[in-house]
């Protein structure tokens, strides 16, 4: 819609993070008719939601993975998927994400990445702390999301049924502008 101007949204920064959610025992051992983005970590069974987000209500896109698998992967795939975004804006990551590939992915869609170093890290760089510290309103948006029961604890075995529960989800929240 922002495309075809119908909706405008400013859009300071991208936010990159991810939460995990755990999955109920009665969402898990389905029959596999469709993708499970379901795994086994030593909390129990769990599914990581990885999102970009233009500020505290709004995002951008969004998908699963298996609570057990890493964040880089995901988020790397999700920002191979959005494609170039606006040239300078920035890109508030996770250290999760803080990989040197995932760094020069976002330099190559043209953003500029906000993390700041693991501490084990050899090779330190310089950022932004006080926009990086406008990272905890996507930290805030998951708070909301977990809000709603269905998110908070996963009673669905497949995928698109929790994809439509975190849509509407979203679309609570987004209209939910003060």
């Amino acid at each position: 819609m922002q495309l075809e101007q119908i909706v405008h949204i400013k859009i300071e920064a991208f936010r990159l993070d991810s939460t995990s959610v755990k999955v109920h025992p009665d969402g898990t051992g389905a029959v596999k008719n469709g993708p499970q983005a379901i795994g086994k970590s030593r909390g129990g069974w769990s599914t990581k939601i990885h999102l970009v987000a233009a500020d505290a209500r709004r995002v951008i896109a969004f998908l699963l993975s298996p609570g057990n698998d890493h964040n880089i992967p995901a988020g790397r795939a999700m920002l191979e998927e959005l494609g170039a975004m606006p040239k300078g804006l920035a890109m508030l990551m996770d250290r999760a994400y803080e990989g040197d590939e995932t760094r020069l992915l976002v330099l190559d869609l043209g953003m500029i990445p906000v993390v700041p170093p693991k501490s084990n890290s050899i090779t330190s760089w310089e950022y932004d702390r006080a926009l990086y510290k406008k990272r905890n309103e996507v930290e805030r948006l998951f708070r909301r999301l977990k809000g709603f029961r269905r998110i908070f604890s996963r009673l669905e075995k497949l995928d698109v049924v929790f994809f439509a529960f975190l849509h509407y989800a979203l679309i609570v929240e987004a209209l939910m502008l003060v």
